[in-house]
């Protein structure tokens, strides 16, 4: 399972590290700060079209065989990325990291599961997930610091090393993973035509988006609204990752107990949360467990909906897990989108908690119509 998470910890320290060096990439690129977040876009692009090709394309690939590959192209996208001579070279290379995002936590999620005691398999995918959010902790802010005193390229240098010892890693600890059917590109698209992986996977979304509206404009929203120090916003970004890292825990816990009743019941308190953070964003204490609880109720979501894609999509499960990183990478480009619509629009930096509350509450909707669906089915 270490071996695993260490896999997802290199995955989220080079998705979220791009965000805090953009200024030192646009800097180094001659290029503006918006221009240069166009690296971020094309990471996000790499991890919604390598997820739905690798798994299908690859179905039939012994499945500790492909982690191994998949951390390995991710490596190969990270060396390219400290060695790209051009912004050009550079945002294709963002592209090809991101590519196997997406089919690695799919097939490292089944993997998890299949080697779990019985009625343990969302604990086990969250063991997968818990390097994700102890990225946010501990390898987003230690790379970011390494990126700005030293030079951006040195933090993505790191990850490349995380990424070698995770196929070393995996190479040693993980076993044969026999529990996993091998199937087909055919068998795999086959999850496309199922209601209920598209209905979960829209879930994940819209509802998710409402965690990642609040998340992209957080350090402008403690300083400006909260009235906090520059200085202890790094604080309250790793009070975030510290909820994620909670949240994630307590939802593999409460997903063993009832998938359903786990992303309901976290959906709410999403609502709920981020309704909250409107007032409590004005007041810097309030305003940092606010964090917290935003970080912990969207990290809460993730093996629940994980693991529920996993038991709908019935012989085509690579698939429908790896897709639901690609939902949760198109909840992460809309809630920003959003947020920063109601921002320019004028409405202060507390209206994209608004925005958010109001994705969850789509979130909860969507989900009661997918219940419904799934009982008339039934």
């Amino acid at each position: 399972m270490l071996a695993l998470a260490l896999g997802g910890f290199g995955i989220g320290t080079t998705e979220f590290v791009t965000m805090g060096l953009l200024p030192d990439i646009a800097g180094a690129m001659d290029v503006s700060e918006p221009v240069a977040g166009h690296v971020v876009s094309a990471y996000a692009l790499g991890v919604v079209v390598g997820a739905p090709v690798i798994a299908a394309m690859a179905a039939r690939v012994d499945r500790k065989k492909l982690l191994i590959w998949l951390m390995v192209a991710f490596t190969l996208g990270n060396v390219a990325t400290v060695l790209a001579p051009s912004f050009a070279t550079l945002t294709a290379a963002r592209f090809v990291s991101g590519l196997p995002h997406g089919a690695y936590f799919g097939v490292a999620s089944l993997a998890a599961a299949s080697l779990a005691p019985v009625g343990q398999r969302a604990k086990a995918v969250a063991a997968v997930m818990l390097g994700l959010s102890a990225a946010n902790v501990v390898g987003v802010p230690s790379a970011t610091w390494l990126g700005q005193h030293l030079g951006w390229r040195d933090a993505f240098v790191v990850v490349a090393f995380i990424g070698l010892a995770t196929v070393a890693a995996i190479s040693r600890y993980v076993p044969h993973l026999h529990g996993i059917r091998l199937t087909d590109p055919r068998t795999e698209l086959g999850a496309l035509r199922r209601p209920q992986v598209l209905l979960t996977l829209l879930v994940g979304a819209v509802g998710f988006g409402g965690m990642f509206a609040v998340y992209t404009y957080i350090t402008t929203t403690l300083t400006d609204v909260a009235g906090m120090r520059v200085g202890l916003v790094p604080i309250v970004l790793m009070l975030f990752g510290l909820g994620m890292v909670a949240g994630n825990i307590l939802g593999g816990v409460l997903a063993d107990r009832g998938v359903d009743r786990a992303i309901l019941g976290g959906l709410i308190c999403m609502v709920v949360i981020l309704a909250a953070f409107i007032a409590a964003a004005h007041n810097p204490f309030t305003a940092a467990a606010g964090a917290f609880f935003v970080g912990a109720s969207g990290a809460a979501l993730a093996p629940a909906l994980q693991t529920r894609l996993m038991d709908v999509a019935h012989d085509a499960q690579t698939l429908a897990a790896a897709l639901n990183h690609a939902a949760l990478n198109i909840a992460n480009a809309a809630g920003a989108w959003l947020g920063g619509l109601v921002i320019a629009a004028g409405f202060g930096y507390t209206a994209p908690a608004l925005v958010g509350t109001l994705l969850a509450v789509a979130g909860v909707l969507l989900f009661t119509v997918t219940l419904w669906a799934a009982r008339r089915s039934a």
